[in-house]
């Protein structure tokens, strides 16, 4: 015997919709926005003591963390390895994943990392656990940006409208901008402090200056100008153009803690790098700082360190006068990059020489080669911190428009040495 005829048409029609909510329920737990943090396990880890040298080689790029941590950046994840020194990537220490939204850019601070969401989200990380500290909201990530190369470099080594601005008394701000606005959020707690809007595709942050401002350069009613806000309020400080700057204007940092962030120094030129002149930003304005005109000089603490014909020369940014030489370093020598104590130079056959920016003592020398890879490459992005120095490293000759197979050297392109 079935079921009349009535009752079998209730039984499918109940069936389906049980199925219909079954697989809506599916497509919710899938789809539906979602926060995933797997928290440290393990004890937090001491700072390891490396020797000067060549670590390892990593598939990805790694922002250190108060020396004892490796940051990564992946598509909808920022998760942490460690040792800081550690040959390969290992399993991660604590992770933190979003759903739908896609990873704009990471910084830290202390023990703090904080990342930076494509729906505007900032959430904060305790470095030692993985926990989540707080989340803000901040204005959505600057459209328009390069694609981010499968490194993730540009996301944890110089993530775009993502900044930290020292105050006084030791407290730290995250400047956050967008298109057309700008945030100012307090790192212990999460506060928002300001917010302010901007005019759009005119204006494009240079980045921070240790004195605690935003640089920015707005093109929008004339001649381009530098503008200087003030990260505590966000209140426009100055507006300032180089005396017989030509119109179109490019502004560079130097010397920055981290990507573009609290960084001591600007340099501006016209195109083609027509007229650069070097300036030290302070609270009393930007002040001209001969030492950093030369494209490639960086500047250190108070030294401003250049290399011209294989010989590296140091001296006071703000006077200009000669403190030491460091001859030997052959054609095509240059500044590579530089961290607090210093300043790191790479030859033509890619042998990284870090000097005392003070003294100009060398602190070591070593080829940046790792197992049988070679030093046939060209360096890309750079990192430091920590007395640690990554490089990207490219395929020779440079193509910025090929994929990454043929841009990068290999899977694993970034090389990690201790300095």
């Amino acid at each position: 015997m079935g079921f009349p005829r009535g009752r079998r048409r209730l039984v499918v029609t109940v069936a389906a919709l049980l199925a219909t909510v079954a697989a809506a329920a599916v497509v919710h737990r899938v789809l539906a926005p979602a926060e995933v943090s797997t928290v440290a396990r393990a004890e937090y880890p001491a700072a390891p003591q490396p020797s000067a040298g060549v670590v390892g080689r990593l598939p990805a790029a790694p922002l250190i963390v108060d020396a004892r941590l490796r940051v990564f950046a992946a598509h909808r994840q920022v998760y942490a390895d460690r040792p800081a020194n550690g040959r390969y990537r290992t399993s991660p220490f604590w992770s933190y994943r979003r759903w739908p939204a896609e990873l704009s850019g990471v910084v830290a601070s202390g023990r703090t990392v904080i990342s930076r969401w494509s729906d505007g989200r900032v959430v904060a990380l305790d470095a030692s656990t993985g926990r989540v500290l707080w989340r803000a909201d901040g204005p959505v990530p600057p459209t328009g940006d390069a694609a981010v190369r499968r490194t993730g470099a540009a996301t944890v080594w110089d993530p775009p409208g993502l900044y930290r601005a020292g105050l006084p008394g030791g407290r730290t701000v995250l400047v956050v901008t967008g298109d057309r606005q700008a945030r100012g959020i307090e790192l212990a707690g999460g506060r928002e402090l300001w917010r302010v809007e901007l005019p759009g595709s005119c204006r494009g942050d240079v980045g921070t200056t240790v004195t605690g401002q935003l640089v920015g350069l707005d093109t929008c009613a004339g001649p381009a100008a530098v503008e200087f806000r003030d990260a505590a309020t966000g209140a426009v400080r100055e507006r300032w153009r180089p005396a017989g700057a030509p119109d179109a204007l490019v502004v560079t940092p130097l010397g920055c803690r981290t990507g573009r962030s609290e960084c001591p120094a600007l340099r501006t030129a016209g195109p083609g790098d027509a007229g650069g002149r070097g300036w030290l930003v302070g609270a009393g304005g930007p002040v001209p700082a001969a030492a950093l005109d030369p494209a490639g000089a960086t500047v250190v603490g108070e030294e401003a360190v250049t290399v011209l014909d294989g010989t590296a020369v140091g001296r006071s940014a703000r006077s200009g006068t000669e403190l030491w030489r460091f001859g030997g370093l052959g054609p095509a020598a240059r500044v590579l990059a530089a961290q607090p104590g210093r300043v790191h130079l790479l030859t033509q056959d890619n042998d990284l020489v870090t000097l005392d920016p003070a003294t100009g003592t060398q602190l070591s020398r070593f080829r940046m080669n790792v197992g049988s890879d070679g030093t046939g490459w060209s360096p890309g992005a750079v990192a430091t911190g920590d007395g640690y120095v990554a490089v990207e490293r490219l395929r020779r000759p440079v193509d910025p428009d090929a994929e990454d197979l043929r841009y990068f050297l290999s899977s694993e392109p970034v090389i990690l040495a201790v300095s």
